[in-house]
Order: structure tokens, then sequence, then C-alpha cells
């Protein structure tokens, strides 16, 4: 029998079940320890050469003004596919977004959970076509063309005062591979992602996606087929964006002195 302070259900536990409940999904991220990359690779049976390559672009100020409020604005080249871009806002609570907002197509809300933190957030995509990243990234047009006129109202709505998406600075490309992979006796997709950085450093993240509902489930399914594998649970957690955004702020303002 529970004593003292105890609690049959954590107060965090219970913020994440509240914001599942307007989320459209749920995604479990896990990021791996470099020394496991290939015992992790063999376990799962990923065959690096189906990856798709993508190259990912973020704006921001240099001193990172955007990220510090909340705010991502992102745009990728993908093989295979035309560009797209996303305008992010984290954390938000869905009840608290607009109605308006919340019933466009092009918003999804997502609750993202890792080992030790979770973090619910708004996403407002649009599609581009092939050659539009790549030209703004190289200064051929101006940056804001590579936002919808829906998607450029949310930013103005959440990004600090005086800030517009032509003042931002190109952070990256990072270069990233995506593999889909389907494990044998295991009923769920997983996806890994390797992000390169261009002084050599990796980051890899295994992942799933589920509906709000069949968060704690799959959740605990996904842990237990992991460890089956030996896969190394206990590694330290990165974000990807976060780690990327404060390369690029460091090196930028490094070629400012």
């Amino acid at each position: 029998m529970a004593t003292g302070r105890s609690r049959l259900i954590s107060d965090d536990l219970i913020k994440v079940l509240e914001l599942v409940k307007g989320s459209d999904s749920i995604e479990l991220k896990l990021t791996l320890p470099e020394l496991s990359y290939r015992s992790a690779a063999a376990a799962l049976g990923a065959d690096p050469l189906e990856a798709q390559i993508r190259q990912v672009f973020f704006f921001d100020t240099p001193d990172l003004a955007l990220n510090r409020a909340g705010v991502v604005a992102r745009a990728r080249r993908v093989q295979g596919r035309g560009d797209d871009s996303v305008i992010k806002l984290r954390p938000v609570v869905p009840s608290e977004l607009p109605s308006d907002l919340r019933g466009s197509p092009n918003l999804v809300v997502e609750v993202d959970v890792m080992p030790g933190g979770y973090v619910c957030s708004a996403s407002l995509k649009g599609q581009l076509p092939k050659p539009a990243v790549r030209a703004a990234a190289l200064g051929e047009k101006p940056l804001q063309k590579l936002f919808s006129k829906e998607q450029r109202a949310f930013f103005a709505a959440h990004a600090p005062d005086g800030v517009t998406i032509d003042d931002l600075s190109v952070l990256g490309p990072i270069f990233v591979l995506k593999l889909k992979i389907r494990p044998e006796a295991y009923s769920r997709r997983l996806v890994a992602e390797m992000w390169i950085y261009p002084d050599g450093a990796r980051v890899v993240e295994l992942s799933t996606k589920c509906l709000p509902g069949e968060g704690i489930t799959v959740g605990l399914e996904v842990r237990q087929f992991l460890e089956s594998k030996g896969i190394d649970l206990s590694g330290e957690q990165q974000t990807k964006t976060k780690t990327a955004l404060e390369f690029f702020s460091s090196e930028l303002q490094a070629q400012r002195t």
C-alpha cells in the first residue's frame, strides 16, 4: 500500500495525459549512445542503403532569439520528394490554440515523449516546389517565399517583436539520413534518423508514432522490444533541433568576432 507522499500517478504523467487529449499524435523518441549505433542497426536489421537523404535548414537570429521565444522556422530538401517548410511553436497547450488555427488542415499538434521529458508542439506545414529551399539558402530568393501566408501570420503572432522572416540567418544545412524499419517480431514501424553535423558529430534517434490513446501501451511495448534486442536505453537524450541550432549559432557568432 502506498504511504506518505507517494502518488498512484505522477504529476508529469497527468500533465502528459492532459496534453494528449487535444493532440493529433504522440511521437516516442530515444537518442542512442554513439557506441551503440552499429549494434543497434544490426539488432534491428537496418539497411543504411535504404535510407532517404535530406537536407535540413533552420532560420533564426545568430543569438537564437526565435528559439528562446519557442519558435522554430525550418525548411527541408528531401530526396525523391518536393521541398517543405514548417513554422513550429513549442510548448503549447492544445486547448489554448485559436479555433481557426486548430482547424487548419496544415496544422499538426503532437506530443513528443522521450526518457526524462516531453513537449507538446504545434507545427504549421507547407509544401514547396523542389528548387525553392536551395534557392533561398543560396540567397537567390527571400526567405519569406518559403512560407505560406498562413505560416507567415503564425510566425508574426509568436516571433519576438521586430523580427521578420527576412531578418533571419540561414543555419545549416544538416545532412540527415532517415530510415523506416519494420523489425521482425514487432508489429510497429520504427524510424531511425542520423543527423550529421559539419564537424562530424552525429545524433541518432529512434522513434515511433501512435494515436493519442495508445501512448502508454505503445511506450511499454517498444521499450520491452528494444530491451529484448539489447539496445541501450540509458544514453543521454539530445534534441536534434536544439543541437543543430546551438552548433550553427556558435559558428555564426565566431565568424563575427
